[in-house]
């Protein structure tokens, strides 16, 4: 009769949290609706095509050949399709933020993204996340020759020879 009871407990309990986290798991899918996950991806496919295109430019195609960049433009949104589409990030970003946020939180989150202010909020935040980003990179560069100074004087100390310096990241236009 115990061993009865106990499985029963446990059942009920397996049953109960399939059901929070399935009401977790709505909550989650709201939300990364609500901030318009689907779209965390759009800027790789443009960086994507954008390099294809470049490619195409440098290898001074004629135009005659753009059938050519298209053809190989959409495979290339294909293979991210298959790596980064919606349909494969979807289950590990629910999973992700069901894993660092409550049911109950979650409602919050997406109480607040229904609200104006975080409409206003989902509208402005990759501007300003995007200018907070340049305004940073611009203060950083003042860091830049003090810091390698730092290092010469770190290796002149140590005795040892500076290392190769890596390549210097491209420059976004």
């Amino acid at each position: 009769m115990t061993a009865l009871r106990s499985l029963c407990t446990a059942a009920l309990l397996v049953g109960f949290s399939s059901m929070a986290l399935a009401d977790s798991s709505a909550e989650a899918e709201k939300f990364l609706k609500q901030v318009h996950a689907d779209r965390l991806t759009v800027p790789v496919y443009a960086q994507v095509q954008q390099m294809f295109a470049q490619h195409f430019q440098r290898a001074n195609a004629p135009d005659s050949k753009k059938a050519v960049l298209d053809r190989y433009q959409a495979k290339a949104n294909a293979e991210l399709d298959r790596a980064v589409g919606w349909d494969k990030i979807k289950p590990d970003l629910i999973k992700l933020y069901t894993d660092n946020f409550s049911e109950s939180e979650l409602k919050q989150l997406n109480d607040f993204y229904a609200s104006p202010l975080g409409q206003k909020v989902l509208q402005k935040m990759p501007r300003l996340t995007a200018e907070s980003a340049q305004l940073t990179q611009g203060k950083l560069q003042t860091a830049v020759d003090p810091v390698n100074k730092l290092l010469a004087d770190m290796d002149k100390e140590l005795g040892v020879k500076a290392p190769a310096a890596p390549a210097a990241p491209a420059k976004k236009p």
